[in-house]
């Protein structure tokens, strides 16, 4: 009897031992899992061959700033670290120096002390100054303003609900700068300056087929020098003839693209493009597009999509050369001859009588002839107008050639 809880004791300090090692492998394991997620945050989403400093250049862009740190521009926000100790902390201008500042384990990037502070601006007698060095925008404005207040996608209502212009003097069927134009109907307006519009192509969502809005394209500039039913109107500004039926509606100034930052489209996301503006087939970086997405699901001036190519079904023709099928060499005994993957899907010659004996010359080819294409990210696209249904996105990055119906989605990280 003495010798049981010896016993007893004995196989409890291997058990000790062991829960021992366990637990010392355990805490190992965390620390190195605790190392190698510090390791990550503190590299972050840099580059690797991002540089330490770099002083801002005339003619910079938020974008391109951000694509020499950041191997996904649109995360700049996570990393930017705007010092409040300058005038417009989130600005940036040209001569200012960023730094990249690791003190805080997790790299951020800040304007160095000293640059981009208070600018003087020499005054001359009778001579208007403007600020010389503005703030860096966000994208190139140049590719979008053309775009930023025409063209415009509205609805048939708003079409049919517009003044229009209804003739000209002098039997005209045409109308130019400085022409004259009759419009039905401006009887009251706090706006003098107008735009003359031309209805276009309707949009029509590709999955759907809902119709999404009807693009109208700028004709004209004009300026309003009397009410009425018909009103006249004389053209400032022309970019193509104005015609009768052409409609019209008050200018609008659209403030410049400058102070937003991109962001990536929410999860779950997901559009299609269905038009490039510039009327070209292939899509490449700066190229604006419309999206059959727009405020009714979301969509934010600044929102950033990826556009994806793939998911169309394909022909295997590894499968194809092994298509041809032979009655004959099938039998009871294979299993495929009772489940197997082999479609009737025609006749090799003409179809034979139906009191025939057998399908002598039945075509057959293999179930998994086709296969589905993985898809690929062929560019990123950032919004910079939006509509109720529809948006224009910039396309800021392509690594190939876009093409109208790529399916565009929140980007995933590469």
């Amino acid at each position: 009897m003495p010798s049981q809880p010896n016993a007893h004791r004995a196989s409890a300090v291997p058990a000790r031992s062991f829960q021992r090692r366990r637990s010392a492998i355990a805490c190992a394991l965390a620390c190195l899992l605790l190392l190698a997620a510090t390791a990550a945050m503190a590299q972050g989403p840099l580059r690797t061959d991002a540089p330490d400093r770099y002083v801002v250049q005339p003619g910079d862009t938020l974008w391109g700033i951000a694509e020499r740190f950041l191997s996904e521009p649109w995360r700049w926000r996570q990393i930017w670290q705007a010092n409040p100790g300058i005038a417009n902390p989130s600005r940036i201008y040209p001569g200012d120096v960023l730094v990249v500042d690791r003190s805080s384990g997790s790299p951020r990037i800040r304007k160095a002390h000293g640059g981009g502070g208070l600018r003087t601006v020499k005054l001359s007698p009778r001579v208007r100054v403007e600020e010389l060095d503005r703030e860096i925008p966000t994208i190139p404005v140049n590719a979008v303003a053309p775009f930023l207040s025409r063209p415009l996608i509205t609805t048939a209502e708003e079409i049919d609900s517009a003044p229009y212009v209804v003739g000209f003097p002098e039997e005209k069927i045409i109308a130019g700068l400085g022409d004259t134009l009759f419009v039905r109907s401006i009887t009251t307006t706090r706006n003098d300056r107008w735009d003359v519009l031309r209805p276009g192509r309707a949009y029509r969502d590709p999955d759907t087929n809902e119709l999404l809005g009807y693009v109208a394209t700028s004709v004209a500039s004009a300026q309003l020098e009397r009410l009425g039913d018909p009103a006249t109107l004389v053209v400032t500004r022309s970019h193509k003839e104005v015609e009768v039926g052409d409609r019209v509606r008050p200018a609008q100034d659209e403030e410049p693209i400058r102070s937003f930052l991109p962001r990536p489209a929410t999860a779950g996301m997901r559009g299609r493009i269905i038009a490039v503006l510039n009327g070209v087939s292939q899509i490449g970086q700066f190229d604006v597009v419309a999206l059959n997405r727009g405020r009714r699901e979301g969509v934010e001036v600044g929102t950033v999509f990826a556009a994806y190519q793939g998911g169309e079904l394909r022909r295997d023709r590894v499968q194809a050369r092994r298509s041809g099928w032979n009655w004959r060499s099938e039998t009871p005994a294979d299993t495929s001859f009772w489940f197997g993957d082999w479609e009737l899907d025609g006749w090799n010659r003409g179809r034979p009588d139906p009191n025939a004996p057998l399908p002598l010359h039945r075509r057959a080819s293999r179930a998994d002839g086709q296969f589905i294409v993985p898809d690929s990210r062929t560019g990123v696209v950032m919004v910079f107008r939006t509509f109720e249904k529809v948006s224009f996105a910039l396309v800021m990055r392509a690594n190939q050639a876009i093409h109208v119906g790529e399916v565009v989605a929140p980007p995933r990280s590469l």
